[in-house]
């Protein structure tokens, strides 16, 4: 194969990189359209963009901080794993829950998150079986359970636990597999650790049909810390819901399941809504039989679903890597109860970019080539030492969360000076670190910005200043 590849470019570039098959045509055509070129041996080191579907310590570890933009943060499992995302909110939630008793708007775990269990802890495990009892009243099935691997997605590995054989089985094997993984001289190859979740038995209905909301959380600066929301699409079921039904394309919404579906090919256009076609239904449907304020889907469920994915940065803040140049698309998954209750079910890295429904086709190139104008404005910006607000390639992403650190141009003669002296009290230098801010639109002073930008984006892509984090952004290991 290698030997079919065409001889990668030389020069002074720029060059990109992309890895993978997922998103690949939308990504390689906004590359080329800035007049990049392709270059397609991975140990390359003279990158302007690397965008791979699987992360490389190797490519984190060769990376130049003001110099590259590399997709996803190295350790951003500990938000796009289940078993990262359970352990980030707990930890958060036991936190917050002593600092900040009774003051702000943080929410309770439970206010939307399900009930999990981890089963690759031993207390937990028995909390579990030792708990968990699933009733059958009037021939439906009470208190059903969700279990999934913590590292895999697109719902591959997933399974009911529907019945009390259903437990019991499930207990066995678990026990067989740790029974044969305490008699191995190895650590590796060790199976994949799982959580069960308590499944939501009641979730609202479009047609008679389960569904899920995919939204987008861009983090397109980690230094300074820049991190954005998106409404993404409505991701329905081919089958009318029964909770009963032991057929997991019946309880799964993604695309990757409901191929499987023997009437996905015809149903291909209703397994996926624009979030528009979701807000009519909903005040059709639901807005005076349920008392609900006009456009609630865009409204309230928006805010709420905003709210729940700021409290999911804030728990992970200071835990993942910070450098000029990472940043993450990552995919939430919400589902909404029949009392309109918002549970956030999982974050995703690398989210399906796949255009194969007309909704599709409309949604997912918008938001790549935004989140990319984005981190690349931003990035150009931080490089340049300029404010980064307004932002001109801002138009569907809404700001959540804007954080500055400090900026020190180099000086030629006063290198030796101290920190202190570089920047006086009385310097318009000014640090924020807890700056957070919601701009659905920007307006006002951005004439004489973008044409400073404009001026000066060229000659940027190559830092000339030295981006240093400030305290607040020091990370702790990962404890995972």
């Amino acid at each position: 194969d290698r030997d079919k590849r065409p001889e990668d470019p030389r020069g002074p570039g720029p060059f990109f990189y992309f890895g993978g098959s997922n998103g690949a045509s939308i990504v390689v055509s906004y590359c080329e359209s800035r007049g990049w070129q392709r270059i397609c041996d991975k140990t390359r080191t003279d990158y302007k963009l690397k965008w791979c579907e699987t992360k490389s310590p190797a490519a984190y570890y060769s990376f130049k901080a003001g110099g590259q933009l590399i997709y996803q943060i190295p350790n951003n499992k500990v938000l796009t794993t289940k078993i990262g995302l359970l352990n980030s909110l707990r930890e958060y939630d036991r936190v917050s829950s002593k600092v900040n008793y009774g003051r702000g708007n943080r929410m309770r775990l439970e206010d939307f998150f399900p009930v999990t269990f981890r089963m690759d802890m031993k207390d937990e495990r028995e909390a579990f079986f030792n708990g968990t009892t699933i009733r059958i009243d009037t021939d439906t099935i009470q208190n059903m359970w969700i279990c999934k691997p913590t590292g895999l997605n697109q719902g591959r590995g997933i399974f009911l636990l529907r019945t009390p054989e259903d437990i019991t089985a499930f207990r066995e094997r678990l026990q067989n597999t740790i029974e044969q993984q305490s008699n191995r001289k190895s650590l590796f190859n060790l199976p994949q650790a799982r959580i069960v979740q308590q499944y939501i038995q009641n979730p609202l209905l479009l047609k008679g049909r389960k569904f899920d909301v995919r939204s987008y959380f861009l983090i397109a600066s980690t230094s300074p810390y820049m991190v954005f929301f998106r409404h993404g699409y409505i991701r329905l079921t081919c089958n009318l819901y029964d909770p009963n039904s032991d057929n997991i394309t019946a309880h799964l919404t993604n695309q990757y399941m409901q191929k499987k579906n023997p009437l996905y090919s015809l149903l291909k256009e209703e397994t996926v809504w624009s979030m528009e076609r979701f807000n009519i239904y909903i005040n059709e449907t639901y807005m005076l039989p349920k008392g609900l304020p006009k456009d609630w889907a865009l409204g309230l469920f928006a805010k709420r679903m905003q709210h729940i994915i700021m409290q999911c940065f804030q728990a992970v803040k200071a835990k993942l890597h910070c450098k000029l140049g990472y940043f993450d698309l990552i995919g939430c998954d919400f589902l909404i109860d029949e009392d309109f209750k918002v549970w956030l079910l999982e974050m995703n890295c690398n989210p399906a970019l796949h255009t194969n429904c007309e909704v599709l086709k409309d949604v997912i190139p918008q938001t790549v080539t935004e989140a990319l104008d984005l981190t690349l404005e931003i990035f150009q910006k931080s490089c340049c030492g300029l404010k980064l607000l307004p932002l001109n390639s801002q138009r569907n992403f809404l700001l959540l969360y804007s954080g500055e650190t400090v900026t020190i141009t180099k000086q030629r003669h006063k290198t030796t000076r101290p920190f202190s002296t570089l920047h006086p009290k009385s310097s318009s230098t000014h640090i924020n670190t807890n700056k957070t801010v919601a701009i659905a639109t920007q307006t006002g002073k951005s004439t004489n910005r973008a044409s400073k930008y404009s001026e000066t984006q060229a000659k940027c892509l190559v830092p000339s200043t030295a981006v240093l984090s400030s305290s607040a952004f020091s990370l702790t290991n990962e404890t995972e």
